[in-house]
């Protein structure tokens, strides 16, 4: 025979479940934070001049125009990768000296095309901008953004 429930036993059903899933909640957040700081994130490779380089990144407001790592506005190409599509893997010195190249001839001034402005960083601040584009390479993305397949 089934017997109704009483308040309190409803209550204590609620408080119990609402204390259960809160610290299921807090386990899963834990984990995937520990997951992602020791799998996905190059810890070591974090230098004072990867920060400049975030920096100059937020000060400029890249992220306005492109997109890193799938987060931002897709005016402008993703920037996630872009130490990989200029070779950086096979060879970094010709990387680094083509991307700090292609930001001091921006606009290119090729009509028809967006342009992106020039922002007359100077050798020190680009250095630093290479650098955080060569860390966020080494990020472990697994697989995001997703890519058309083809």
């Amino acid at each position: 025979m089934l017997e109704a429930l009483t308040k309190s036993a409803a209550r204590n059903i609620f408080y119990g479940g609402s204390v259960f899933f809160l610290v299921v909640l807090l386990g899963l957040t834990a984990h995937s934070y520990n997951h992602i700081v020791s799998t996905s994130t190059d810890t070591a490779g974090l230098t004072e001049s990867v920060v400049r380089g975030k920096r100059i990144w937020e000060r400029h407001a890249c992220v306005d125009c492109h997109t890193l790592l799938g987060e931002g506005a897709y005016f402008a190409p993703e920037l996630g990768n872009v130490w990989l599509r200029y070779g950086g893997k096979e060879d970094p010195k010709a990387a680094r000296e083509g991307l700090k190249a292609w930001m001091k001839a921006q606009p290119s001034k090729v009509e028809g095309r967006r342009q992106m402005p020039q922002f007359h960083l100077t050798d020190d601040e680009l250095e630093d901008l290479v650098n955080f584009f060569e860390w966020v390479s080494r990020i472990d993305t697994q697989g995001w953004p997703p890519t058309k397949a083809g």
